[in-house]
């Protein structure tokens, strides 16, 4: 099978999983099971990283449920900094971080939050998407997924790095994504790194009330887990 009958098989798959009925979760096993059909070398390293990462525990070490949210201060879209302490003035803040625009998990992920997001409002909280996209990379994101929240610049992955939350590709997806169109440092800078993709669910009061975090990053916090968190006590 030819790059561009892959990349089209790829491109068809993604938009059925974004617009289907179902879950997060649901949309993204689906993809995940296109994936593996149309592109299975890859969907198999794809499954040894991940297998490294839980092996040597990548994420456990993250802040905690009852702890403190660190502070961040990041760039948007448009260059303006957003900061902890101003999302939490107006209410809770969901902190999402997504490895870039160019990972279809990421924006299926993305775009089923967007779809709901008059429920997180209602909620009275505010989302935030964190990625080490470059600037012009995060205005794509937000466009293809219809955001309409901020997404954040984590330039060299320095928030979640102080977050434990950082990990290294490996040598054989770096050797696979190149030729593929996704060489990372072309998105975000010089490193190989990635955020592993997590959620974070801060009360005003700066304390974690519920988070997700996954070496997968092929699985998401649930919309119901999510809304269920900003519920109040």
């Amino acid at each position: 099978m030819d790059a561009a009958t892959v990349g089209q098989r790829l491109q068809d798959a993604f938009d059925h999983c974004r617009d289907m009925d179902g879950s997060i979760n649901d949309r993204l096993a689906h993809y995940a099971r296109a994936l593996k059909d149309i592109n299975p070398d890859f969907a198999d390293a794809v499954e040894r990283m991940i297998a490294r990462l839980q092996t040597n525990g990548c994420g456990e070490t993250a802040p905690a449920v009852g702890e403190s949210m660190p502070l961040f201060a990041l760039p948007d879209e448009r260059g303006r900094i957003v900061t902890l302490d101003e999302l939490l003035q107006e209410g809770s803040a969901v902190i999402t971080f997504q490895r870039g625009h160019w990972c279809p998990f990421c924006r299926i992920n993305l775009a089923a939050i967007s779809q709901n997001i008059s429920v997180i409002v209602q909620a009275n909280a505010q989302v935030v998407a964190i990625t080490p996209d470059r600037q012009e990379f995060s205005i794509a994101f937000k466009t293809d997924s219809a955001a309409q929240f901020p997404v954040l610049t984590d330039i060299d992955n320095g928030y979640a790095l102080s977050l434990n939350l950082a990990i290294w590709v490996g040598s054989e997806l770096e050797q696979m994504m190149g030729p593929r169109g996704g060489r990372l440092p072309d998105f975000q800078g010089d490193a190989w790194l990635l955020p592993i993709p997590a959620t974070f669910v801060v009360g005003q009061d700066g304390l974690i009330k519920r988070r997700f975090v996954d070496p997968d990053f092929r699985r998401r916090m649930d919309f119901d887990d999510l809304i269920d968190a900003l519920r109040p006590a």
